[in-house]
């Protein structure tokens, strides 16, 4: 087998269809685009959210709420998923255990069990979180954003 002899295997490519040539070929005429109206016509876009002309639902619904952009993302963690660390408990060793993302000040909430006396530091902590890891023999320490 050469170069030149090589093709695509049967069934796997089609001929372009080709429209507006004439009756004969099935896609003469309108070429496929139905008849007359906006949408027949050449360089027709339609706007994202357009409706025809009547009152798009984005304009017909109030409005509700605004978005504070200066708030605080943080990046959870709760004390059940802190259960199979020893020692030390750091953002960067959330981040190697694939608990958080990089980036993120990270927040550790009560939900399960804290056994052991883990020396945990992150940016915040819930009040309950706090007691709850000191009540298991361990400390908090809270890291400045």
């Amino acid at each position: 087998m050469k170069l030149h002899e090589l093709s695509p295997a049967k069934g796997s490519t089609k001929k372009r269809k080709r429209i507006g040539r004439g009756p004969g070929s099935g896609q003469g005429k309108t070429a496929g685009r139905g008849s007359k109206g906006q949408k027949s016509r050449s360089g027709y876009s339609r706007r994202l959210g357009f409706e025809g002309g009547q009152m798009p639902l984005i304009r017909r619904v109030p409005k509700r709420g605004f978005t504070n952009i200066f708030r605080t993302h943080y990046a959870i963690v709760n004390l059940g998923s802190l259960e199979g660390f020893e020692g030390d408990v750091t953002p960067e060793t959330l981040l190697e255990a694939g608990l958080v993302r990089k980036g993120l000040p990270v927040k550790i909430l009560s939900n399960g069990e804290c056994t052991g006396a883990l020396k945990v530091s992150a940016h915040k902590f819930s009040k309950s979180a706090r007691e709850r890891i000191e009540a298991a023999g361990g400390s908090c320490e809270e890291l400045g954003s």
